[in-house]
């Protein structure tokens, strides 16, 4: 369970250089940090367990179930502050990726990570399509259509008019 928790934060890390305009708050890889600090910890414990186990020890077994009740515990405090404050979260998310979407030029890097994160999730705005209606870059084209990026992929001949929502 250490190896896979300590994979899974190391991933987030490396994946979060993609996605980190859109994350503006440096306090966003802190779950990941979190992450692999307790696969050390659940190294540890788990040593703990094994030995204790190992050597017969009641003792070292009563610690043991000590720190996983400990473990429950802080697990299902996580849980229940994840469930209070995911509306939070939510919206300070969406108000990131409008101000984001707003520097919207096709040319700058945040364009490019707009451009990436849309082909990558197969999405198109931050909750649909009418999103870009109000951008600056969708009033200076002037053409009535989205970044191409919001095609669907596979699609052919799509020009990312809003005449032709389907393709999008």
């Amino acid at each position: 369970a250490a190896a896979g928790l300590s994979y899974v934060g190391g991933y987030v890390i490396t994946t979060y250089k993609s996605y980190d305009n859109f994350l503006q708050d440096k306090y966003a890889l802190l779950p990941a940090v979190i992450i692999l600090c307790v696969a050390a910890v659940m190294f540890i414990i788990g040593l703990i367990g094994c030995c204790a186990t190992f050597r017969e020890s009641r003792v070292g077994l009563g610690l043991f179930l000590a720190i996983i009740l400990v473990i429950f515990i802080a697990e299902v405090s996580a849980f229940v502050l994840g469930f209070v404050y995911r509306e939070k979260v939510k919206t300070d998310v969406q108000g990131t990726m409008r101000s984001v979407f707003e520097k919207y030029d096709g040319k700058n890097p945040e364009s490019v990570v707009v451009d990436y994160l849309q082909e990558q999730l197969h999405c198109c705005g931050v909750k649909n399509y009418s999103d870009w209606t109000t951008t600056q870059w969708f009033n200076s084209t002037g053409n009535n259509s989205v970044p191409l990026s919001c095609c669907r992929q596979g699609g052919k001949n799509c020009t990312g008019s809003l005449d032709r929502p389907q393709e999008l």
